[in-house]
């Protein structure tokens, strides 16, 4: 007996069809019925912690989907997914799962989000997409370089789509301030300044017990094998300050490159290359077990000339600075050195940037249409890598050179020894 075929095979299955026969394949609703498989997309969670639930809930409320399971190594994260799944549809069906594989191996499942520790993001996304499921996934988009181009090739090789968690693209100030970059309104661009939080948050080193609702083993995965320790939220376990350990994480620049350096490839048309040369120096953190960068100035040079300075000095956000002035934009706002620039528009003729309103909803809407997302897996790991690219100056201590086309150094094999990292087996990519 065939299996049913799911939104996304019916989708896939006519679209091949279609170009078959020499033309576009279109199925109207009229035809399928408001139910149909092509108007409802399944999806699972996998990792329903703070942030998971925040994709969960967004997701959860959109138009045409329905939420089918959730996985996480933590009982407590899970009921507490499946419960706000249950309460919304007024059932007992959402499936919890304590391994991403039997989620994943779910045929009636179309796409699944993840926010994940940083060190699990390679694995878990790469088999996701072999799985042929469409992704929302959280930045930073991996943990290492050769991680995140594993995933970009992955997704592309599977033809599904990506979204990646840099929200910001999705916010019109942001676009606004891209826009004005790109239009030439500020002058000839001097350089992209990317402001990134310093510092660290709490936890202790104090090993505890680990918690019966943590399977602990599987939550390290490719990670070293380590004591249990509290670190998060009066959890009583790992979560959340797991970002302050280089086992699990690169502090502050792991979880800012992704949203501000991104943002600085945006306006300056840089979304899908790297920068030749990068420099920076940086201090560490002083406290027993917290091992990375808090402290960061790096600059990111790039074939034409383009520069990004990047530092936790600046404001959270970035500025443009060009040679007629400046615009900077935050989450809270946008300003300029001279009024005009936020209020005379871009020419009709001018740089158009891609918009979206809602980045759950512009993931949604292109695995229907199966078009690019406003921040697909190429566009997301050229920005973390900036990022990447930036820790590993600051480790080495020195100045290097970068080829963005093959993804290595230029004479410098210590330096390629840091585009990847050790794996604790049975986990590998």
């Amino acid at each position: 007996m065939k299996k049913p075929l799911s939104r996304r095979n019916l989708l896939k299955t006519s679209a091949v069809a279609g170009a078959a026969a020499g033309f576009p394949t279109l199925i109207p609703s009229s035809v399928l019925g408001a139910t149909a498989p092509s108007n409802t997309i399944t999806i699972g969670g996998i990792g329903t912690g703070s942030m998971g639930m925040g994709n969960l809930k967004g997701l959860l409320n959109a138009g045409g989907t329905r939420l089918l399971a959730v996985c996480d190594v933590d009982k407590r994260h899970r009921a507490n997914a499946k419960n706000t799944i249950d309460k919304k549809y007024g059932n007992t069906d959402c499936a919890e799962y304590n391994d991403y594989r039997k989620l994943l191996a779910r045929d009636d499942i179309d796409a699944i989000f993840h926010a994940l520790p940083d060190h699990w993001h390679g694995i878990i996304c790469v088999a996701a997409a072999n799985a042929g499921k469409d992704i929302y996934g959280q930045k930073p988009l991996a943990r290492t370089i050769k991680e995140g181009r594993a995933i970009v090739d992955a997704v592309e090789r599977n033809g599904v789509i990506w979204q990646t968690g840099s929200q910001q693209r999705s916010d019109a100030r942001f676009r606004m301030a891209c826009e004005i970059a790109r239009n030439g309104r500020l002058g000839k661009i001097i350089r992209a300044e990317a402001g990134l939080p310093g510092g660290y948050g709490g936890g202790s080193a104090k090993t505890v017990p680990v918690p019966e609702s943590l399977d602990y083993d599987m939550w390290l995965g490719p990670a070293p094998m380590q004591p249990h320790r509290n670190l998060g939220h009066n959890s009583g376990s790992m979560h959340w300050n797991w970002r302050w350990m280089r086992d699990f994480s690169g502090g502050q620049i792991t979880d800012w490159a992704g949203h501000n350096i991104d943002i600085s490839h945006w306006g300056l048309g840089l979304d899908r290359t790297g920068p030749v040369e990068i420099s920076g120096t940086g201090k560490f953190s002083d406290k027993e077990l917290f091992n990375v960068i808090t402290e960061f100035n790096f600059d990111l040079h790039y074939k034409n000339g383009e520069h990004i300075s990047v530092s936790n000095k600046y404001p959270t956000g970035v500025r443009f600075v060009g040679e007629d002035g400046w615009v900077l934009v935050t989450r809270n706002k946008i300003e300029a050195s001279h009024p005009s620039i936020l209020k005379d528009p871009i020419p009709s003729h001018g740089i158009k940037l891609y918009e979206s309103r809602d980045h759950h909803q512009n993931f949604l809407d292109c695995v229907r249409s199966r078009k690019e997302a406003i921040c697909p897996a190429e566009v997301g790991h050229r920005s973390i890598s900036a990022g990447l690219l930036g820790e590993i100056a600051i480790y080495t201590g020195r100045k290097l050179k970068w080829n963005p086309d093959t993804e290595e150094f230029i004479d410098d094999s210590i330096a390629d020894g840091m585009l990847t990292r050790a794996y604790r087996e049975p986990w590998v990519i």
